[in-house]
């Protein structure tokens, strides 16, 4: 998603501009539309048009509109978007107050405005915007004097760095000039993961190869980080996956992407963090039911003892259409991350995100029991009883 420009004020009201470039912006967008917003488009509406001798014609004309968003409909599958609403801007071609559908598309720019911008949709739009934020894998593609450090997104692969360094070739009896031309190599590759990989969102790294580069490669960079202590290196060494390619140039990433091997083990990545999460809460649930709540009242009660340590949250309740309801979940949110809870935000789209919604999609883990609330719930039922 690319930002074209941002004007809030400082009631957080205000329009933002944006182009799709991808199918899973289409994704972001539907989660950024509300109804009651102001969404600005070109559109193809067919009008009709009386010639000078009176037969009347219809045509298609591109056209821009401003409607105020009535309803929304997403194609998962096609990653289709259809925003439907009355004209709110006055037009030749449509009258104010008609109804007229918009279709957004990649790489056609909106402009959407709200009444308020509250911190999940900028949250969004940041996450959005910012690629690397959902490259949860990265990859080293290298043969001998050639690397490309990439970051791989969902839907794209960027480059981050490309090293290239002379090696001379092994002569008889003399092979000093190419080892030091490759130890130069591999220390340049170094320094480039280092700098260009966030090995906090980061889940794996690939270090793909001809031959024995990526082996070789391999055994200098962490005999270098035990040297140096370098503790960034050292305590992600797991994260690192050494498969074979054709050659260094970026193309051949494809290959190694589709190696079986790597394939099971990147099919965790874009929720392992949620995965895990998830998993945590239905532990907790079975040893320590005390310190694991669902159900936005009980969420809340331990939220207000600043007991949350993991909330556990669906996207789809940011949807919801009554404004209070979704303010209410927004300040949940916000208040968790106030009092140094971590927030995981679960997409309906993964199956972790379709379990949670099973569960009210609203779930906590807490720091410590909170029996009283416990007690609530088991008084209120023998009452009902």
């Amino acid at each position: 998603m690319k930002l074209v420009r941002k004007d809030l004020e400082k009631d957080n009201a205000g329009q933002v501009t944006l182009i799709p470039e991808e199918p899973e912006d289409m994704w972001h967008t539907y989660n950024l539309l509300q109804v009651g917003d102001s969404l600005r488009a070109s559109t193809i509406r067919k009008v009709q048009t009386e010639s000078a001798t009176g037969s009347v014609g219809s045509n298609r004309i591109r056209t821009t509109l401003t409607l105020c968003v009535e309803a929304i409909d997403f194609d998962s599958q096609a990653c289709q978007l259809r925003v439907k609403g009355t004209n709110i801007q006055e037009n030749e071609y449509v009258k104010m107050g008609a109804y007229h559908t918009i279709e957004l598309e990649p790489n056609r720019q909106f402009t959407l405005a709200k009444k308020q911008w509250d911190s999940i949709v900028l949250e969004r739009i940041e996450q959005a915007c910012d690629p690397a934020w959902s490259a949860d894998v990265a990859a080293v593609v290298m043969q001998e004097g050639l690397a490309h450090v990439c970051l791989v997104t969902p839907s794209m692969t960027l480059t981050r760095a490309k090293v290239e360094v002379n090696i001379p070739r092994k002569r008889k009896g003399n092979c000093s000039q190419h080892d030091r031309a490759l130890e130069r190599f591999y220390e340049q590759v170094m320094q480039a993961i280092q700098r260009h990989i966030n090995f906090e969102v980061v889940k794996c790294v690939l270090v793909a190869s001809p031959g024995f580069v990526r082996e070789q490669f391999c055994d200098y960079m962490f005999q270098q980080a035990v040297k140096t202590d370098n503790k960034l290196l050292l305590e992600n060494k797991s994260k690192f996956l050494q498969v074979h390619s054709s050659s260094g140039h970026k193309y051949a990433l494809k290959e190694a992407l589709c190696d079986p091997a790597v394939t099971s083990r990147l099919s965790d990545t874009k929720a392992a963090g949620e995965v895990k999460a998830l998993d945590d809460f239905y532990k907790m649930l079975q040893h320590e039911p005390d310190r694991a709540f669902y159900g936005l009242k009980h969420v809340e009660k331990a939220n207000e003892a600043m007991a949350i340590d993991t909330l556990l949250i669906s996207d789809e309740l940011f949807r919801h259409q009554d404004v209070a309801t979704r303010a209410r979940y927004v300040k949940l949110v916000d208040s968790v991350r106030e009092n140094m809870g971590t927030v995981r935000i679960f997409s309906s789209l993964h199956v972790s995100g379709e379990q949670l919604g099973q569960l009210t999609g609203v779930a906590a883990i807490l720091r410590f029991p909170v029996a009283e609330l416990s007690d609530q719930e088991d008084e209120s039922s023998s009452e009902e009883d």
